[in-house]
């Protein structure tokens, strides 16, 4: 008996080319006729690939993450002085970055100065509209429910606060996030500290929570799913539809493990949920930073979260006693080396080790007889 214990897809179903079922009126019938199989495809999913449907709406949506991406690229190759090598060593440090403050919220400044983040910006966000119209479109020609439309304008939502909702309200494009890999790391991290430590969020401490139990229900549905495969487990909409072997070891084994267990139904509705309430919950607590609360650390302790007195409290690796409540330590104090009085004197280096030359000159005050 196979075991399912690899990553790769072991059974592959190699036949004609599936053009999908006949949709009522549909005047597209003529894209679904092509598409090919693939070996290596078909090592991670389904080995057919294609057809692909684009229509009006995934065209534009392409052509504007086409323009900003180039947009983007452009100007941090410029940043390097179109050196290609640099830009490849230092891809990952390179940004577009938003405007400077005293810009404020004005349309179109300089291009050097914040202009081409406006523009790139502008174009990466139509081309992410356009293409949830399209995702809404295809699911309703389908007949599929709307699950999949609204998971990615849950995305969509933080995506608009981080980068046009927020800075609007607080005045200025400056509050956007900029446009490169570590970078917009930094931004997060700044983001935090600049506002009193944004682990006293409510809304971030759910928006973890879900991140968290979103990972912890995928790895247990997962691996249920894997362990009762040979049971034909993965035929899901089977086991939904007619539970049968499969479905009542899975949930036997959760029931013997923890007391309770999901259903192969109500399972995605746990996974949909978590995975949208992450998303949801983290734009609340960006667009509320700044906006309606200035610290953090100041809000928790009004309101209980933090404790007021922090003599005690966090624990730092190497002590018991936090250095929040503690004033800082003065700077050590460094004598200077002796300084010759007079210029010119020669001054032999002393040995490591070695007691310093004792002056055998007497003072001037003193006087010497025979």
């Amino acid at each position: 008996m196979n075991n399912y214990q690899n990553i790769f897809t072991r059974v592959q179903v190699m036949g004609h080319v599936e053009p999908g079922v006949d949709i009522p009126d549909d005047d597209t019938a003529y894209e679904r006729t092509s598409g090919f199989l693939s070996y290596w495809i078909g090592k991670i999913g389904n080995a057919q690939l294609g057809p692909i449907y684009l229509g009006a709406l995934g065209v534009a949506s392409v052509i504007c993450f086409s323009i900003s991406f180039f947009i983007m690229g452009m100007n941090m190759a410029a940043d390097v002085g179109w050196n290609p090598v640099l830009f490849v060593r230092e891809f990952f440090w390179l940004s577009l970055d938003p405007p400077g403050p005293e810009y404020g919220l004005q349309v179109l400044p300089p291009l050097r100065e914040g202009g081409w983040f406006l523009i790139a910006g502008f174009f990466l966000t139509a081309s992410i509209l356009l293409w949830w119209v399209r995702m809404y479109r295809r699911a309703k020609a389908l007949g599929l429910g709307l699950h999949v439309f609204y998971a990615f304008g849950a995305a969509i939502w933080l995506f608009l606060v981080l980068g046009f909702i927020r800075p609007v309200m607080m005045g200025s494009w400056h509050h956007a996030v900029p446009y490169g890999i570590f970078p917009h790391l930094d931004w997060t991290n700044n983001f935090s500290i600049e506002w009193g430590n944004l682990f006293w969020n409510p809304f971030h401490m759910l928006s973890i929570v879900f991140l968290y139990g979103s990972a912890l229900l995928f790895a247990m549905h997962g691996a249920t799913i894997l362990a009762v495969t040979r049971y034909g487990g993965e035929r899901e909409i089977e086991q939904i539809t007619d539970r049968g072997t499969a479905s009542e070891r899975a949930a036997l084994f959760w029931r013997w493990t923890m007391g309770f267990n999901a259903s192969m139904e109500s399972i995605h509705r746990w996974a949909w949920w978590f995975a949208m309430l992450t998303t949801l919950t983290g734009g609340i607590g960006i667009l509320i930073t700044g906006t309606v609360v200035d610290d953090w650390t100041l809000w928790g302790m009004k309101h209980g979260v933090v404790p007021e007195d922090l003599f005690w409290w966090p624990i730092t690796p190497d002590s018991t006693v936090s250095q929040w409540a503690i004033e800082p330590a003065a700077p050590p104090v460094v004598e200077a080396a002796p300084v010759a009085e007079t210029l010119g004197t020669d001054t032999a280096p002393v040995a490591d080790g070695q007691p310093d030359a004792v002056d055998s000159t007497p003072p001037a005050s003193e006087s010497t007889t025979n």
